[in-house]
């Protein structure tokens, strides 16, 4: 089964609908829930182990509900702008916690929050909200390798006698990660900036 685009039927277009109540809506909006849940585990009640439970069904929401999109053509507008809000969401915020926490270094949170900064005022000053671009493969590689670093890296908080591994592990696969998110950051910019002229130059002639 592969992995990016499970649920896809080929040869069926592919449809937005503007249905909200949907699965796939649902499951994103777990996904939001999980956010403050998480960071009460880990910084209210120091429970570790629980937080990977939680980071873990927060990643696996994130394929489910595009699989069962793609694959029960449930598809929708409204999730097409929640779905990457919520990875950003549980992204910064994760980060964020285990900085406080002091399981990761500040220079971690920056090089996530860092792009998302320079590619939310550019789309703000181009469009006004959402700039409705498709996402692009190397985003969804780089979200599913942060989203599974991040319980690897809680992982070795505890004393499972494979710390040392899982740390290592978890920073190879964040290392990668974050990559990702800088080409896929570089490669939203120019797609930004050529959209924005196109619909500006398009107005212009109107």
């Amino acid at each position: 089964m592969k992995f990016i685009g499970a649920g896809s039927r080929p040869g069926r277009p592919h449809v937005d609908h503007d249905r909200v109540f949907t699965i796939p809506n649902l499951l994103t909006v777990v996904r939001f829930m999980g956010v403050p849940l998480f960071i009460w585990l880990v910084l209210g009640q120091k429970q570790y182990a629980a937080g990977v439970v939680v980071l873990a069904v927060m990643a696996g929401t994130d394929w489910i509900d595009g699989y069962v999109a793609r694959r029960f053509d449930q598809a929708s507008k409204l999730g097409r702008v929640l779905d990457p809000i919520a990875d950003r969401l549980a992204l910064i915020a994760v980060a964020v916690t285990l900085v406080i926490a002091g399981v990761v270094h500040w220079l971690y949170l920056a090089a996530l929050v860092i792009p998302d900064a320079i590619l939310l005022v550019l789309t703000l000053s181009f469009f006004g909200g959402h700039p409705d671009l498709p996402v692009s493969v190397v985003g969804k590689v780089r979200t599913g390798l942060l989203l599974l670093g991040t319980p690897l890296l809680v992982l070795s908080r505890l004393d499972t006698g494979l710390s040392d591994e899982l740390f290592v592990a978890a920073w190879i696969v964040l290392g990668l990660g974050l990559l990702g998110h800088w080409i896929a950051a570089y490669n939203y910019f120019w797609a930004i900036l050529r959209k924005g002229r196109r619909l500006h130059d398009d107005g212009g002639t109107t």
